[in-house]
This record gives C-alpha cells, sequence and structure tokens, in this order.
C-alpha cells in the first residue's frame, strides 16, 4: 500500500513532465510555452498542476526573472534523464527513417560553423529530408550548460575551448586552416608577407564569444608581436577590411565563400599555425539515439566533402600553403623592432587556463570505448 506521501502515479501525465523539462531549461513560462509549440495560458495551467502534484511551487519570481526550487531542481536531472531513456527506447524500437520521420535538432555552433558545416546540412535536407528541421543556436558561455539541461542536442565547439570531462561524448569533425585576409586594394602586401612586415601593420585582434581567437594565444606562444588597432568577432572582421591597411586571421574554408563579397585578399601567414579543430560535443545519453546517431553521420558527411586532409575546401585554390616557415631571427628581430619584445603588453592572452589543444596534441575522442 502507497506511504501517505507518495504521488498517485493515475494523477501523473507524461506531457506534464514533459512541460516541467521544457520549464525547467528555459526558466520561463512564455518560452517553454514555444518550444512546445503551445499557448501561454496553456503552458500557465500546466505549470499550476505541477505545483498541485509536487506541493512546491517549482518557479518562483525573483525580480524580472524564474527562478526555480530547491525541490524543481532535485528533480530536473532525474527527469531529464528519464524523458531520454523513453525517448531512447522508443527510437531503438522502430528506429529512425529520416525520409518519413519528423524531427528537429538543435545545435549550437558559432557564426563561422554555421557557414561551414550546417548551411550544406540545411540544403540537404531541404532536397531529401523536408521532415527534418534544424534550430541554430549562436555560439555562448553556456553552451555546454545547454547540453546538460536538454537544451541543444550538439554543440560544434574549438576543440581548445572544450575541456573535456563530464558526462559528454565528442568526435573530432573537421580542421581547417587559418590564412592572413588583406584589403584587396592594398597594395602595401604583396603575394607574400614576412613576420616583420606581419608585426609592424595595424592588426585586426577577433575573439571567439569571450575568448581571443585561437590565433592570438599561438602568436604568444611563438613571440610574435601584433600591432592591434582594433577587436571585433570573428564573422565581422572580414569585412571591415575594406579600405584600410589593417590584416587578420581567417579560416580558410570561409575566407574562401566571402572573399569576393568582402573584398579581400587572402595570404598564407608567415608563421606556423596549427589548424583550428572543431569537435562535436553531446550528451552521453543520447550516443545510441537513432536520430542522433543520423544527424552525427551527416555532419561527418559534409565535413569529408567540404574539407580536405589538410582543412582547406577541396577544389578551390590557396595561396602556397609550402610557404617556407618563419625563421627564429625573423621572430627575433620582429619582437625587437615592436618595442615589446617579450610580448607582455595588451596583446598577451590568457585562453581561460586551456592550453589550445592544437600545440602539437591531437584532439581526442570522447566516445565510449
Amino acid at each position: 500500500m502507497p506511504s501517505s506521501s507518495s504521488v498517485d502515479l493515475n494523477r501523473v501525465d507524461l506531457n506534464l513532465l514533459v512541460a516541467f523539462d521544457a520549464l525547467m531549461a528555459e526558466r520561463s513560462v512564455t518560452a517553454a510555452a514555444a518550444r512546445l509549440s503551445v499557448g501561454q495560458s496553456a503552458m500557465s495551467s500546466t505549470l499550476g498542476r505541477l505545483r498541485a502534484l509536487f506541493n512546491d511551487p517549482v518557479l518562483v519570481r525573483e525580480g524580472r526573472t524564474m527562478v526555480a526550487t530547491p525541490v524543481a531542481e532535485s528533480l530536473a536531472g532525474p527527469v531529464r534523464e528519464t524523458l531520454d531513456r523513453i525517448q531512447s527506447m522508443l527510437s531503438n524500437r522502430r528506429g529512425f527513417d529520416p525520409a518519413a520521420d519528423e524531427r528537429t535538432f538543435t545545435v549550437t555552433a558559432s557564426d563561422y560553423t554555421a557557414v561551414a558545416v550546417l548551411q550544406p546540412l540545411l540544403a540537404y535536407a531541404t532536397a531529401h529530408t523536408p521532415n527534418i528541421g534544424l534550430r541554430i543556436q549562436p555560439m555562448g558561455m553556456t553552451a555546454i550548460e545547454q547540453l546538460v539541461r536538454g537544451q541543444t542536442d550538439l554543440v560544434i565547439i574549438p576543440r581548445a575551448v572544450f575541456p573535456g570531462g563530464g558526462d559528454f561524448c565528442w568526435e573530432p569533425l573537421y580542421t581547417d586552416r587559418y590564412l592572413l585576409a588583406v584589403d584587396a586594394a592594398n597594395q602595401e602586401v604583396g603575394d607574400t608577407i614576412s613576420i616583420e612586415q606581419f608585426s609592424t601593420l595595424p592588426y585586426l585582434a577577433t575573439h571567439f564569444d569571450l575568448h581571443p581567437s585561437l590565433p592570438e594565444p599561438q602568436l604568444d606562444l611563438l613571440g610574435i608581436p601584433r600591432r592591434v588597432e582594433a577587436t571585433t568577432g570573428i564573422a565581422a572582421a572580414p569585412f571591415l577590411l575594406r579600405g584600410t591597411r589593417l590584416i587578420t586571421f581567417i579560416s580558410a574554408s570561409l575566407g574562401s565563400r566571402i572573399a569576393s563579397a568582402a573584398g579581400i585578399r587572402l595570404l598564407e601567414p608567415p608563421m606556423p599555425l596549427q589548424p583550428l579543430s572543431e569537435t562535436m560535443v553531446w550528451a552521453r545519453r543520447l550516443d545510441d539515439d537513432p536520430a542522433h546517431r543520423w544527424l552525427r553521420q551527416q555532419l561527418h558527411r559534409i565535413a569529408e566533402e567540404h574539407f580536405g586532409e589538410d582543412g582547406h575546401r577541396a577544389g578551390e585554390a590557396w595561396p602556397d600553403r609550402h610557404a617556407a616557415p618563419a625563421k627564429p631571427e625573423d621572430v627575433r628581430q620582429a619582437r625587437a623592432r615592436s618595442g615589446d619584445p617579450w610580448n607582455l603588453g595588451p596583446g598577451k592572452h590568457v585562453f581561460n587556463g586551456v592550453e589550445p589543444v592544437g600545440l602539437g596534441a591531437s584532439p581526442a575522442t570522447g566516445r565510449p570505448g
């Protein structure tokens, strides 16, 4: 006989748990309603039913935000895991047919990654799997937390900023070389550029969310100074070069797509730089989900089609990637002429305490087994 404190399962509708999961992920009645494609009044009514079921307020207002109660926080993880198990059980039993099944995937990625691999996925889905939707979320500081909360299905993130660990799986997706970009009309820069010229030209530094972009810590480790005159996000950088003497780094795949529109030229860097290694990260609970496995397979296929083994887009012309690497004396001379021989000025970056994985190490895989 059930105890007086037990919950009568006859009162529990699975949709209540789905709504609870959405409320905990969004911390907003309006956002949770939009997530489940129901009206706000219906979601408010469901929140009332959840409060009665749990005998707890679930969400309380603090200022202009809704905050989960300790009881709700303690239930959020188990409910999320339970829903994942149910979905996985049903999916594994009947499989996944991308041509017929309906599914919307949420992928968190930078603007650059969206252009590199998610746009081709959208085009493929439009032509071959019209019932498959793709929701692209911008990269932010809470990307990994979104995986924990079930707010996103997959995060594509540079390996250097993903520390690993946690209940996650991850796999390398692709690598992309870095090139230098200058205004196409910049006659000061020829077909090649030296370390000394690089260090004397005005430099446009870029950042990834709140982190410096990946060339920055590599340049610091090489001791190569920069004359930083402006800082911007990665996606905007190439469009700021027109009519200026600025130089900046850009990924080869992005540069090839926008060079004409942005009015830029691409050059091989005068220093050796490790490529950008993009990694797929997902919650371990989704590893065996057939639909999620299909998503990862499609991204791998697109990456293989669009990127060569050295990280550049197949079939496109690049500057001479066999250009001679920087000589140590060139680096020393550039540092001495910069007036900051130890490079301890504003250009020095601490990469959030994480050593870039690309510097001499191969990306690890977080897949079990």
